[in-house]
């Protein structure tokens, strides 16, 4: 399996997981172009993508959705922004439900975020699986089981406290971020990730990066901070944080 975090920020998320000749894009908040270039690298085209799963309907995750063909197209909402056609209806999401497409199995599970009925997915090819978690205050308890394990993990490590508070945010952004249903901090994302991986874990990838109320230093030192603490030493996957502004690749064929 290999993989391919496009972008991943407020400004747009899209990634690839590829495995066996075939391609899934989870969520679609960037250009088509931008898409149609990074897809390349497989020796295949935007057409040839197999299927396009969104995680919710804020635009930074699904502005680009209809540029995907229809019948391709999953989401956990039967509406998706500038789409002139409903979701077909059993193309629709439902938490803990797998579907097995083109030979993948792609699980959602509900996260906790601003948005009805956000999810997140764990994609396996049969031989390693992929977890993408961002968008969410917390993650909730029945998620673990489904969690637990993977090869890969995506996952928000949104922003740092410290710096969200010292922010020029407005009070009721400041409190969005933080809620239940905002995003996850670098130390929340790193306590979770600390009992979901295991040693069957290669590589994990933070996400979701804040521009303004984090960096990529504080989120891996954050990330090293809690795995010493909670742990007592640093797992041996490897660790890379996305952004919006370059491509994070990974995985294994």
């Amino acid at each position: 399996m290999l993989y391919n975090v496009i972008s991943s920020g407020s400004k747009g998320n899209a990634t690839i997981v590829y495995s066996h000749g075939k391609a899934l894009l989870i969520d679609f908040g960037i250009s088509k172009k931008r898409v149609s270039q990074a897809i390349q690298e497989y020796g295949i085209g935007f057409d040839d993508i197999a299927g396009f799963f969104i995680t919710h309907i804020h635009s930074d995750h699904a502005s680009d959705a209809y540029n995907a063909d229809p019948e391709k197209l999953f989401a956990p909402e039967l509406c998706l922004p500038h789409c002139e056609h409903m979701l077909l209806k059993d193309h629709l999401i439902r938490p803990f439900s797998t579907l097995l497409f083109q030979g993948f199995h792609v699980t959602a599970v509900p996260l906790s975020h601003d948005a009805k009925a956000t999810v997140g997915y764990i994609v396996d090819d049969g031989s390693e699986s992929l977890v993408y978690v961002t968008d969410t205050g917390f993650l909730p308890e029945k998620d673990y089981p489904y969690l637990t394990g993977k090869t890969y993990y995506i996952f928000e490590s949104n922003h740092d406290p410290k710096m969200l508070y010292e922010s020029q945010r407005p009070d009721y952004l400041i409190r969005r971020i933080i809620s239940d249903t905002g995003h996850l901090s670098n130390r929340d994302a790193a306590y979770y990730l600390a009992n979901l991986l295991t040693s069957a874990t290669k590589e994990v990838v933070l996400a979701h990066l804040s521009d303004e109320c984090n960096t990529p230093e504080i989120a891996r030192k954050t990330y090293e901070t809690v795995m010493q603490a909670q742990l007592g030493y640093l797992p041996k996957a490897l660790l890379k944080i996305a952004s919006d502004a370059s491509e994070t690749k990974g995985g294994s064929r």
